[in-house]
């Protein structure tokens, strides 16, 4: 099972960063890192599909059984970042693609992030990607910085996101296999 993690915080020392690294090294997955990405901005023209930062977004994305998409939550929706990579992506990549979505909350309070996620839950859904129903705010105080991760009730949280992510992955491949019979 292949699944890709996006890290869409801009920072790469930020808390949406150390997320992604702890997911990374708990599960396996591989990363996309925005906050080292080279990604141009997003202007539609037909030239940007030849970047090779591109073709290997979409390449990734494509090939990927899943995603996590994690951000943080900047004036009530996802960063920038990620929304620009966003919309170098469509229905091609993200076709009925199980999606884990975690926004990281900026300040603390236990309310930021909502409106990330449902931020991000609206894009999936324009690009027909299945957005799972788990979904996570991870707020300052759930941070393990020593570390570089994330405290025991963050981890748990997250693994419980991750075991229905791949779910719906066996799911969805299971159900792309009976309609090539």
């Amino acid at each position: 099972m292949k699944i890709l993690v996006i890290s869409g915080g801009p920072r790469k020392h930020g808390r949406t960063a150390i997320a992604a690294r702890f997911i990374e090294r708990t599960y396996g997955f591989h990363t996309l890192d925005l906050s080292v990405m080279e990604m141009p901005m997003y202007t539609g023209e037909e030239d940007q599909t030849t970047n090779p930062v591109v073709k290997s977004l979409r390449q990734s994305v494509l090939e990927a059984d899943g995603v996590v998409l994690l951000s943080p939550e900047y004036h009530s929706a996802m960063s920038g970042a990620l929304k620009n990579t966003l919309d170098f992506l469509s229905g091609t990549q993200f076709l009925h693609k199980p999606v884990g979505l975690i926004a990281v909350a900026v300040a603390g309070g236990g309310k930021g992030g909502i409106n990330c996620l449902n931020n991000m839950r609206t894009v999936m859904r324009g690009v027909y990607a299945n957005a799972i129903p788990c979904q996570l705010v991870l707020d300052p105080s759930t941070f393990d910085y020593d570390r570089d991760g994330l405290l025991n009730e963050a981890a748990e949280q997250v693994d419980k996101l991750i075991e229905e992510l791949k779910m719906y992955t066996r799911i969805g491949k299971e159900v792309n296999v009976q309609q090539l019979i």
